[in-house]
């Protein structure tokens, strides 16, 4: 029955996921658009410039906005993703710190100063 559960939310995550295909190229391309506005604004050194990369700016913001069916998508692959590390019995773990033993003092200090108040 827990397979049967899983092929089913498989299926309706890669389904929502290939109906957003289009949107999501488009938030791409509209990120895409955004990053390079930024870039080009730091860089530019007249006022008409900067001027210009704000419209620019502002026009892959709304080129975003318009393409907000592709957050949908980005959901479905990874609520796919996560269906599939659950059929693969895998753990689902997200953590925003690394496990690398680090050089930095304070890091090691910190570590051990936690083993000690155990």
């Amino acid at each position: 029955m827990k397979k049967f559960g899983l092929i089913v939310l498989g299926s309706i995550a890669a389904i929502v996921a290939l109906a957003n295909l289009g949107s999501l190229l488009g938030l791409a391309i509209s990120a895409l658009i955004v990053y390079a506005a930024m870039h080009f604004y730091l860089k530019g050194g007249s006022t008409f410039r900067k001027v210009l990369w704000v419209g620019v700016g502002i026009f892959g913001l709304l080129t975003a906005v318009a393409n907000v069916p592709g957050f949908f998508g980005i959901l479905a692959i990874i609520g796919l993703w996560v269906v599939v590390r659950k059929w693969n019995q895998q753990p689902v773990m997200i953590s925003t710190s690394s496990n690398v033993s680090s050089s930095d003092p304070f890091t090691n200090f910190e570590k051990q100063w936690n083993e000690l108040n155990k």
